[in-house]
């Protein structure tokens, strides 16, 4: 690839080029979770139900997971200057756009637009910068990358819900509109000419399979506990058809002589390995930031400038990982990973041992231990990843790389939030069955008035009991799902220098 050969670079042209490729992924992950607060607003403000505006979550998701594949023919095909820059120039006029749609049809199609041009850029200017610093300083390359990757989608939940409190729902959108005018700047001026390969032809029937296969997987995790997953006719459709495109695609590419994506790059046990944690840290980026914030609104009322405080101690936890990392990447990147790794499990278990009276200072605390194992993962899990194969590989491996990460993401805040849901139902049966075991008549909402006052305040306790028993064993479930990681780290192997 193209990118790989951008090594002859003095000092100041890779601090351009990092400084430049940090501020397009904070553009990046901020527009991916700014515009989930402003939804409630945006339901009413174009009277759409709650199932039509969750599609402009919903389109931007699988765009995004559709355009990362492309990556790597993208960037031999046109080049990864042409890439970044167009990406970041179509990215910007698309956010302008959705600030002025005028209609929810609109809106998801501009959102969906969002996705696609910003999906090949991320993957390529990590790949830009890696190429471009030796491999003896990616451990420092990557700490400072990595704040742009993690702070924008802890920064913009809390951002966001004050702009839509405050001027409204196209207002998250117009506060992007100066990072996206400074990223397109930035990228015009400092991204490297490098020369495209046109001669390698896109493998149609690979790129269709697998495009489907993704969407429809995306679509299933974003959609399923909305639909009651399989009790669902789409789900059910949406399964099938991922699974069956994924076998196609599997075998269309094992026996095509230039297949969309080389599969052949699996038999690289240290990328297998370093790909399964990357899935594993996706599922643990964002579980708490999207639990958190309701549960503390519905069950104990806290306003949304403390919810985005709680949410800005977690982003100092990130940051103090990194910080750490610029001296400790020298280190075996296992010790960081298991540390990491470690600090999510205590995190879960802590979070699962929470009452309703929980403080403000136990949120604090957990949250900034999250953060900070966020930190610790990210440099040795990158290192290691791309320490595992050639420059020239760089592109493809880094699409797969975030593609691993955001999808792992999904199904983990998918499965969690069903978890949450469903556990809380159960515990709400259980615990109005033995509250007032015999009496049958306080449960009757059409009693008379003095007995209806009665039994108001008692649902609504029960209601946040059995809520906080749903969160619960969310938090354990994110605990689990660390503790389930952490053997792959026993078969890492430090990358070679």
């Amino acid at each position: 690839m193209a990118v790989a050969e951008q090594t002859g670079f003095d000092t100041s042209g890779r601090t351009a080029v990092l400084a430049a490729s940090v501020l397009v992924i904070f553009l990046l992950a901020m527009t991916v979770t700014i515009a989930n607060v402003s939804l409630p607003q945006i339901q009413g403000s174009l009277s759409a139900t709650r199932d039509q505006v969750a599609w402009v979550v919903t389109s931007y998701l699988v765009a995004n997971a559709v355009g990362l594949p492309a990556t790597g023919w993208l960037a031999s095909r046109f080049g990864s200057r042409q890439l970044i820059v167009w990406g970041t120039i179509g990215f910007s006029l698309a956010t302008l756009a959705c600030a002025m749609a005028p209609n929810l049809e609109m809106l998801v199609l501009l959102r969906g637009l969002q996705g696609l041009l910003g999906a090949p850029v991320m993957p390529l200017t990590m790949a830009l910068v890696m190429a471009s610093y030796p491999r003896s300083q990616h451990g420092v390359v990557t700490s400072i990358f990595g704040i742009g990757v993690t702070i924008g989608p802890v920064v913009a939940p809390w951002l966001g819900g004050i702009l839509t409190e405050e001027y409204g729902w196209r207002s998250v959108f117009y506060f992007c509109l100066p990072f996206a005018v400074l990223a397109s700047m930035a990228v015009v001026a400092v991204i490297p000419h490098d020369k495209p390969r046109p001669g390698n032809r896109l493998d149609l029937r690979g790129f269709v399979f697998f495009s489907i296969a993704i969407a429809c997987f995306q679509l299933m995790v974003d959609r399923g506990e909305r639909n009651d997953w399989f009790d669902s006719v789409e789900i059910i459709l949406e399964c099938l058809a991922g699974v069956v495109c994924l076998y196609l695609f599997i075998v269309h590419s094992l026996t095509w002589r230039r297949p969309y994506i080389d599969l052949r790059i699996l038999a690289n046990r240290d990328l297998v390995v370093g790909l399964l944690l990357v899935a594993a840290f996706g599922m643990l980026s964002y579980s708490p930031i999207v639990l958190l914030p309701n549960m503390l609104q519905n069950l104990r009322g806290y306003p949304e400038d403390t919810i985005g405080g709680l949410l800005a101690i977690r982003g100092m936890g990130s940051t103090l990982g990194f910080v750490i990392l610029l001296w400790g990447s020298r280190y075996d990147p296992r010790i960081w990973l298991f540390l990491g790794f470690a600090a999510q499990v205590w995190v879960g278990w802590a979070m699962a041992m929470f009452d309703i009276n929980v403080t403000y200072y136990q949120l604090a605390t957990t949250g900034f231990i999250s953060g900070l194992g966020i930190g610790l993962v990210w440099v040795p899990l990158t290192v290691i990843t791309l320490g595992a194969v050639q420059p020239a590989q760089f592109p493809l491996v880094t699409s797969i790389f975030h593609l691993l990460r955001l999808f792992g993401s999904s199904v983990h805040i998918s499965l969690s939030v069903a978890l949450a849901l469903r556990t809380s139902k159960m515990s709400f049966a259980e615990i109005a069955e033995r509250v007032q075991p015999g009496r049958p008549a306080l449960w009757n909402w059409d009693a008379a008035a003095p007995g209806l006052q009665q039994t108001l305040p008692i649902i609504h306790e029960i209601g946040r009991q059995a809520s906080l028993i749903g969160y619960i064993n969310a938090f354990m479930f994110f605990s689990l799902t660390a503790l389930v990681a952490m053997p792959l780290i026993l078969a890492v192997r430090p990358p070679r220098h």
